[in-house]
């Protein structure tokens, strides 16, 4: 029986640095442990370390394993040296230009909820790694659990009021969230319905670019627009979601701009990490605009896997329509990455 509270429990108690049981294996998080909770998960220091396929791949230790795919785990054999330490930079590709790696490693088959377990800690925002078979579970995930946790179908319409807002004076903002989570979406409703299709932007949450003003990315300047696009065209709606950094979260986003300033791009700087290379779900969008009574819009988007992915949850899309603003140096390169290696079209 799925519990739909399983895998907010399981999450909370990853991010407080407590050992989880997922489907029926026990495991604590590399990034939320200390020593203190390392010795009472595992007093023998025999737990072995789990890790994402990407992350295998760079260090070397998937040649027999489908490192391409970022779901797959890898379980590196506990080893005298391997301690918390050692089990941070196996995990963590941003210190290893400052951390050589010990060695050698040895993989071991992963146990059963493996994959659940690297999943969950995405959804956490953490780093997808683990020491496995230890101890002390203070809460239990199963696969299910996890899919009801991020099933856009969970998300409600929760409150509306007016909001007049710098280019957009006739505007109204919706509120979404759903019972087991703390993202809470938003919609921008820009102008009155006329009888023409909506023009919807996706905007996700960037609170470097939208907030400070970044200029490694073009997402404030993508906002900005995409509101005076709207509101010039009469009617339209902007759904802002949180889904940070790609949806790996601000945490893990700044740790891909470290690794961007160590020469990789966007996408490799994902994958190092342990991420998919685009880890957002537009069903949730698509759940927003039904909600809403929108069926069918015309996109203002550059990026195909959102038309795939409003489509593929049941919004047409009836028209894409091209949202490109000039880059700056800061982002040239971001931005060829975007055209070059993620299909993003003019």
């Amino acid at each position: 029986m799925t519990d739909p509270r399983g895998a907010a429990r399981a999450i909370d108690a990853l991010r407080r640095g407590w050992p989880v049981c997922v489907e029926g294996t026990t495991m604590l998080a590399v990034e939320t442990a200390d020593p203190a909770r390392l010795a009472a998960f595992d007093p023998d220091a025999r737990a072995a370390v789990l890790i994402s396929a990407g992350r295998a791949a760079t260090l070397k230790l998937a040649n027999q394993l489908a490192a391409a795919d970022p779901e797959h785990p890898v379980l590196v054999e506990r080893a005298p040296w391997l301690d918390l330490s050692g089990a941070i930079a196996l995990a963590d590709p941003q210190f290893d230009l400052a951390t050589p790696l010990k060695g050698p490693f040895r993989t071991i088959p992963p146990p059963r909820g493996a994959a659940t377990a690297l999943r969950l800690a995405r959804v956490a925002g953490l780093l997808p790694a683990f020491f496995v078979g230890g101890v002390g579970a203070e809460a239990s995930v199963t696969a299910a659990d996890l899919d009801a946790h991020v099933d856009p179908a969970a998300l409600v319409l929760a409150t509306r009021a007016r909001l007049p807002v710098a280019g957009a004076e006739q505007a109204e903002i919706v509120a979404f969230r759903a019972p087991d989570s703390t993202d809470e979406h938003v919609a921008l409703l820009i102008g009155q319905p006329g009888g023409q299709l909506p023009l919807v932007r996706l905007h996700s949450e960037c609170l470097t670019g939208d907030v400070l003003g970044s200029l490694k990315c073009d997402c404030g300047p993508q906002l900005d627009h995409a509101i005076a696009r709207i509101a010039a065209e009469g009617w339209g709606v902007l759904l802002y979601l949180r889904q940070e950094g790609r949806g790996i979260g601000l945490v893990n986003k700044l740790r891909a701009y470290r690794l961007q300033d160590q020469g990789f791009d966007t996408v490799d700087a994902n994958t190092r990490l342990g991420f998919a290379v685009d880890a957002r779900d537009f069903g949730v969008a698509a759940r927003m605009l039904l909600l809403l009574g929108q069926q069918r819009v015309r996109l203002l988007t550059n990026n195909p896997a959102k038309v795939a992915g409003l489509e593929a949850a049941g919004v047409e899309v009836a028209e894409r329509v091209s949202h490109h603003l000039p880059p700056n140096p800061h982002n040239a390169r971001y931005m060829a990455t975007k055209r070059d290696r993620t299909g993003h079209q003019l």
